[in-house]
Order: C-alpha cells, then structure tokens, then sequence
C-alpha cells in the first residue's frame, strides 16, 4: 500500500458544543470511498469540529474537501431551520 503524502488539517468552529457534536455525528457516519484514495478522520473537541484529510493526490483531496464542506453547509442549515437543539446531550443510542 502507497503512503498518504498530502494532508490537510480543518478546524470548524461552531456556535456550541451540542452543534459541533451534532455536525460530528453527522459526518462521520460517510467513510470516504475506497476508490477515493482518501482517509478521513473527525475529531470533536468542545465546540471544535477537527478534520485531518490524507491523500495521494491533490485532486482527491480538494474533492473530498469539498464534499465535506457540502455536507456540513447541509448539517448547519438543517439545525438553523429547525431552530437549536433542545438538551445539551442526545443519548437515543446510549441507553
């Protein structure tokens, strides 16, 4: 296997905490394809959403960007239309 030579870290500072978390959850449900050459890995800390994207290539790494920021510009205009969330914590999965 080749290894990843490009790397780009990615801070998203978000309103709160609860949002960044919501944002997170979100994301790191859609690994990157295979085929994509891409490794991704998400990170939350407080209202911090980190990224680090590594790539072999230069193309693979703005597309996987992109699709990111996308999907994140999504997350975001989602919460903005329901209105904020209601508790500081979801635990529908941690019963």
């Amino acid at each position: 296997m080749q290894e990843k030579n490009l790397k780009i870290d990615l801070e998203l500072c978000l309103s709160s905490e609860r949002i960044a978390q919501i944002v997170y959850d979100v994301l790191r449900v859609d690994a990157e394809p295979k085929r994509s050459g891409v490794v991704k890995v998400l990170t939350v800390e407080n209202n911090v959403l980190k990224g680090t994207f590594t790539a072999n290539q230069a193309r693979q790494l703005r597309v996987a960007i992109n699709n990111f920021f996308e999907k994140a510009d999504l997350v975001l205009e989602t919460v903005q239309v329901m209105g904020p969330p209601v508790s500081e914590k979801y635990d529908y999965y941690y019963e």
